[in-house]
C-alpha cells in the first residue's frame, strides 16, 4: 500500500502550505529520495554539531525555518517536499563559515564539503521540474546569511601550547610592572 503525504509539503503563498514549513523536510517522494537526503543530512549535521557546538542548534533550526519560509514566499506553485533545502543550507554554512573565519579546522571542513558535495551547485539551477530547485537555492541562501551573521560566534581558533605560555608570560610581566 502506497501512502501519499505530498500535501504536507510547502505550497507557496497558500495558507494551506504554511504547515509545510515545518513538515516538508520530513516528507519524501519515495525510499530513494529519503536515503539520498539522509546520508548528506547526517554527515553535514554531524560536522555542524561537532565543530559548532555552542551555536549548532540555532544554526540548524534557523536554516530549517528560514529556508522553508523563503520557499513558501518565492517558490513556484507546487508542493515542495524533502530535506534538500536543509542539506544545501548546512553545506553553504559549513563552507562559507570556514572560509570567513579562517580557522584551520573549519577551513578543512570547508574543503571537505566542496570536495564531497561540490556538485550540488547544479541543484541550484532549474533543470528538472520535479525537483524543487527553489528549496535548494533558499536553503543555500539561508546558510550563507547565517555564516555571515554568526561569523564572530562559534569555535575559537586553536592556540598551540607555546602561544598560551607566551601569553601567560606577558600577563605576568604586565602584572608585576603595575604592582610596584
Amino acid at each position: 500500500m502506497e501512502m501519499n503525504f505530498v500535501q504536507g509539503g510547502i505550497l507557496p503563498r497558500n495558507p494551506k502550505g504554511l504547515l509545510g514549513i515545518i513538515t516538508a523536510p520530513l516528507i519524501h517522494a519515495d525510499w530513494k529520495h529519503l536515503i539520498d537526503n539522509s546520508i548528506p543530512a547526517f554527515i553535514l549535521s554531524l560536522a555542524l554539531f561537532y565543530f559548532y557546538r555552542g551555536i549548532s542548534y540555532r544554526i540548524f533550526f534557523l536554516i530549517y525555518f528560514i529556508g522553508n519560509t523563503l520557499v513558501w514566499i518565492i517558490g513556484r506553485e507546487a508542493y515542495h517536499i524533502g530535506a534538500s533545502g536543509i542539506i544545501y543550507g548546512l553545506a553553504a554554512f559549513l563552507f562559507l563559515s570556514g572560509m570567513i573565519r579562517k580557522i584551520r579546522n573549519l577551513m578543512a571542513i570547508s574543503l571537505i564539503v566542496v570536495f564531497i558535495y561540490g556538485s550540488m551547485i547544479w541543484g541550484l539551477l532549474p533543470y528538472d521540474y520535479k525537483i524543487s530547485w527553489e528549496g535548494h537555492l533558499m536553503g543555500a541562501i539561508s546558510g550563507v546569511i547565517l555564516a555571515i551573521l554568526f561569523r564572530d560566534q562559534g569555535p575559537e581558533p586553536y592556540k598551540p601550547s607555546w602561544e598560551l605560555e607566551e601569553e601567560g608570560e606577558q600577563e605576568d610581566i604586565g602584572h608585576s610592572a603595575t604592582s610596584t
